[in-house]
């Protein structure tokens, strides 16, 4: 199978409704959208919420609001509609009745009487021997008298899909020619006993009524495509289906430990990193690295180039481990290629309640809009603003007292009054100025500036590491500055 077919591209996203997306989720989606993008063609949203117990309309919603924030467009699916509608998996239990029906009637599936601890006795009956321990057919040609004295015991069946006895071979558009024979891959269920019907056939018959013509999905999905070819060649045979898609299963996402990132890593979380002001572009930019790379040599770019150059063939079949570092510094470089005024606009949430601790009338607008583009140069993610520009906004410095025990050593008075000396004689119009007043002070006392302006920093922001100095003291003011440093002073001397 060519990784484009002939006929337009349909791809889907098909996530289940149950609680907070996962990076994982959001990375198979990414690489739907974009090869949809890349090849003009079609992507189709659907949701699969036939699990009643799992699924909730809160996730439903949240799962719609963390799509749009993403930035992504769907073509067919909720909020825009289609010719395949309804999206919605628990809207459409009339046409998997109708699917499993016709598969009975046809031969293709049979009902299965078998009760978990048979089931359960046989396998390791199987095991102990040497044998592959799915399922034995034990069902598959009952008698009529046995469907009888099943049914006399109050048994309920499952419907199982009958496996051809056939050695199953695909290309996968990840991993190349794949092969799986009929013996590891037996009979199995899609219908439970409560008539409820299962992944494994409402997956490939929407894929099919919905005219799929590429899979990309997750790697743990990957067993469960020779069944699913099976049952699609069941339904072309019936006229459900009008080809089999092209499959590509991408590559694992690993967490700490090499160990597959699960939704319980607090890594995995999407709302974690909304949370903490990642930028949706800076967050695709890194996901889309774990399996694909824009080049060697490239790990920043937009999401239009990312579109412009993706090809599933370039996926990776490797396991991907999540680095949040690297995801981190990515972010941080979107940020900086962001306009002021953009970046500004994206940091108000972090400005106001509940994540700022000054009184909203101590904002000044104008101390705001002159620190911006000095934050902007420093921000991994945009929470950080908020503890990098409160100096400007609260009455007294933030008390850390671990910035003040390093930064406030034996002869950081005689400093601090120096510096306070030279400051009150600088030309406060210029950063410049300013940094030559604290070298200057520096040198009197026999330190460089690094050692000389960590005190100067702590006293006036509260903190060891923050903003570009000398331009926060020029926006913070002469008066501020200069009691700031006598308050520290005082303290030093108490």
């Amino acid at each position: 199978m060519s990784s484009v077919a002939s006929a337009p591209v349909r791809v889907r996203f098909c996530p289940s409704p149950t609680g907070n997306p996962h990076v994982g989720l959001v990375r198979t989606a990414l690489f739907n959208w974009a090869f949809a993008k890349h090849h003009q063609g079609t992507l189709v949203f659907r949701i699969e919420d036939t699990d009643a117990a799992r699924d909730s309309e809160e996730s439903y919603d949240q799962l719609l609001d963390s799509l749009r924030w993403l930035g992504f467009d769907w073509d067919e699916g909720p909020e825009v509609g289609g010719p395949h509608a309804p999206y919605r998996q628990s809207q459409r239990m009339d046409i998997y009745r109708d699917v499993a029906q016709k598969l009975q009637d046809a031969g293709r599936a049979y009902h299965c009487y078998c009760s978990t601890a048979e089931l359960d006795a046989r396998r390791d009956a199987a095991r102990a021997a040497g044998k592959p321990s799915g399922y034995d057919g034990h069902c598959r040609d009952l008698s009529a008298e046995q469907v009888e004295a099943y049914r006399a015991e109050g048994r309920t069946p499952i419907v199982r899909f009958r496996m051809p006895d056939e050695t199953i071979t695909f290309t996968d558009l990840v991993r190349g020619e794949l092969t799986f024979t009929a013996e590891n891959v037996p009979d199995y269920g899609i219908v439970r006993a409560n008539g409820a019907p299962l992944y494994t056939l409402v997956n490939p018959v929407d894929d099919a009524l919905m005219e799929i013509t590429h899979v990309l999905r997750g790697e743990d999905l990957l067993s469960s495509t020779p069944r699913q070819i099976a049952l699609y060649k069941a339904l072309i045979d019936l006229g459900i289906a009008k080809e089999i898609p092209s499959f590509g299963h991408l590559p694992y996402v690993m967490g700490e430990g090499n160990k597959k990132l699960s939704k319980r890593d607090p890594e995995s979380s999407l709302n974690l990193y909304r949370e903490r002001g990642f930028l949706p572009e800076g967050l695709l930019n890194y996901l889309s690295l774990l399996g694909w790379s824009l080049s060697g040599d490239r790990d920043v770019f937009s999401m239009d180039e990312m579109v412009a150059a993706f090809e599933i063939s370039d996926v990776n079949p490797n396991p991907a481990r999540f680095d949040l570092k690297k995801c981190e510094a990515i972010n941080g470089d979107h940020i900086r290629l962001l306009d002021v005024k953009d970046f500004t606009e994206r940091c108000a949430p972090w400005l106001q309640a509940p994540f700022a601790p000054w009184a909203p009338e101590d904002f000044d607008e104008a101390k705001w809009q002159a620190v911006a583009p000095h934050a902007q140069t420093r921000l991994k993610v945009l929470s950080e603003i908020t503890d990098n520009v409160d100096f400007l906004f609260l009455a007294e410095p933030v008390e850390d007292e671990a910035s003040w025990t390093k930064a406030m050593k034996e002869g950081s008075d005689a400093l601090l009054r120096t510096a306070r000396e030279k400051l009150e004689s600088a030309d406060w119009t210029s950063a410049e100025a300013l940094k030559e007043a604290v070298l200057a002070a520096g040198e009197t006392h026999g330190l460089k500036l690094g050692k000389a302006q960590a005190p100067v920093r702590v006293a006036v922001t509260g903190r060891t590491i923050g903003l570009p100095l000398f331009e926060s003291l020029e926006i913070l003011g002469k008066e501020k500055t200069l009691a700031r440093i006598d308050a520290a002073l005082a303290r030093l001397a108490a």
